[in-house]
């Protein structure tokens, strides 16, 4: 468990929310595996009908922990990274989030598996991934091209481009921009977990589709992350950033 994740349901929305303020959110092992024990709690309680997804004032979250990413180039193994993105697209229930200001990496890439987004005016969007001698995660190799086209993926993923709150929700990585990203957030959730429960489920299986191929891509990225982790690039980019830091 960790003490940096934090839950409480109310109205059949789970409200699973982030809190680690003083590394404005940055994900660590525990944090992920936290996230994996709340993703599958609320997916076997029937009480629980959607989940929300949301931060700490002005950092939704920095990504993922840095100095975890140094421990898997020296041999670690990412199963916590790994088994929390399965988790994401396994599971049945309406997944929502609510970003407020930085959004980094991970903190951008999961909203990809979201089903509504919010966001405030103050959010930014960005993934460093390249900069770090990285590549993509979180399947949005695949996800991002489908959602905002080549161009604005690939300024995303790969130019590293910051995306404000409406570049965001013109490529359709957010679905609105509002002054207060979580209570809409949780009135939507509220109003899906009103819904007729298997017929909602039916529905959104039907709209999200085959989960194959994108499973096989977080495997793919999997493996081409943690072979660039070892690597005397991404060894470089890591010395460089943590000796500005």
């Amino acid at each position: 468990m960790s003490k940096h994740i934090r839950t409480q349901t109310s109205d059949g929305v789970m409200l699973l929310r982030l809190d680690r303020p003083q590394k404005r959110n940055a994900i660590d092992r525990a944090m992920y595996g936290a996230m994996l024990d709340a993703l599958d709690t609320a997916g076997r309680d029937p009480g629980i009908r959607a989940v929300v997804i949301a931060g700490a004032p002005g950092a939704f979250s920095a990504g993922n922990d840095l100095r975890d990413f140094v421990s898997f180039g020296e041999g670690g193994a990412m199963d916590e990274v790994h088994r929390f993105l399965l988790a994401l697209i396994a599971f049945d229930k309406p997944l929502l989030a609510a970003v407020d200001g930085l959004a980094v990496g991970i903190g951008t890439t999961m909203l990809m598996h979201c089903d509504l987004a919010y966001a405030t005016p103050r959010s930014t969007f960005r993934t460093p991934f390249v900069d770090l001698a990285l590549v993509p995660e979180a399947a949005s190799s695949l996800l991002a091209p489908r959602l905002m086209g080549h161009q604005r993926a690939f300024a995303l993923l790969a130019l590293g481009e910051t995306f404000d709150a409406e570049t965001a929700r013109a490529a359709n990585l957010v679905y609105a921009v509002t002054p207060d990203a979580e209570a809409d957030a949780v009135a939507a959730a509220k109003k899906l977990a009103a819904k007729p429960p298997e017929a909602l489920r039916l529905s959104r299986s039907l709209l999200r589709g085959d989960r194959t191929e994108i499973e096989a891509r977080i495997r793919l990225e999997i493996e081409h992350f943690s072979a660039r982790l070892r690597s005397d690039e991404a060894r470089s980019a890591f010395a460089a950033f943590f000796s500005r830091s």
